[in-house]
């Protein structure tokens, strides 16, 4: 039976004019429009298909990416809003609907939104909602520390950023743990830093860990080898220009060039750093 909106395996059965016909795995066949036929399909094959419904409430397949599939959060622009409610691009021919009473907030065309998309209980078409909290939770429990997941940039507060984890869970990322530009929307891998007793996340961009310092001192090392041993950046250096450079925090900088300093391998003078051939 096939998974609608999310990606299928599913077997050509036949072709016609207008596209070719996959087993949906119940008896049944599902239209992928000719449009979107890889030039090597034959009868047989496999494919690898995104399932949705079209405009007539028929499922369908793609081979097309949608910007997010059931079950997943995303950010997403609004192109149409008529009588029963929004539209929002997500990469397929059809726009995915956010119904008024799926909505935080009334929705304008051209803004874009964080949403939900699940399936509609009472039938095939996918919907999407705003109201997040509805799927997203605070509390959470089988993450480990260190673990890298992936981060949907929710919203800012006082403290930093708040994140939703794995299309799952809320998360925290402190503003002393962030340092580079984040936009509400964006996308980006984090880790795990810590889990509180009442089971909600910090996250972290960044691990420090004895192999990202090697790492990162390797990298320091190849800059000063390319820039006849000189480096301005030191450990008195902006926390922004240290990213800019490295993509690092300003601490996880400061131990790398600590380790070098160790080795022999650098001097630390006053405003620079110098290779020691």
């Amino acid at each position: 039976m096939v998974k609608i909106g999310r990606y299928n395996k599913l077997r050509i059965v036949k072709f016609v004019d207008y596209g070719l016909y996959l087993d949906d795995g119940n008896n049944g066949e599902i239209l992928l429009p000719k449009r979107y036929m890889p030039d090597d399909a034959e009868v047989g094959s496999i494919l690898n298909v995104f399932i949705y419904a079209d405009s007539d409430d028929t499922l369908i397949a793609t081979t097309q990416t949608p910007l997010a599939c059931v079950g997943e959060a995303a950010y997403l622009r609004v192109a149409a809003v008529n009588k029963v409610g929004a539209f929002l691009d997500w990469g397929l021919a059809k726009d995915i609907l956010v119904p008024f009473g799926e909505q935080h907030r009334k929705m304008e065309v051209g803004r874009s939104y964080i949403v939900y998309l699940y399936q509609d209980k009472y039938a095939e078409r996918i919907v999407a909602s705003s109201k997040i909290n509805k799927f997203i939770t605070d509390e959470t429990s089988g993450y480990k520390q260190k673990q890298q997941v992936d981060l949907l940039i929710a919203g800012k507060t006082d403290l930093g950023y708040k994140a939703i984890i794995n299309n799952k869970h809320f998360g925290m990322l402190y503003e002393s743990d962030v340092f580079q530009k984040l936009h509400f929307g964006q996308k980006i891998k984090g880790f795990i830093k810590n889990i509180r007793p009442d089971n909600k996340v910090d996250l972290t961009l960044q691990l420090n860990t004895n192999q990202s310092r090697t790492s990162l001192a390797d990298k320091i090392l190849d800059y000063l080898k390319s820039h006849n041993g000189i480096s301005t950046l030191t450990d008195k250096s902006k926390p922004e220009d240290i990213y800019k450079q490295y993509a690092v925090s300003k601490s996880n900088y400061k131990k790398a060039l600590g380790g070098l300093y160790k080795k022999r391998l650098i001097s630390i003078d006053k405003g620079r750093i110098r290779l020691i051939q």
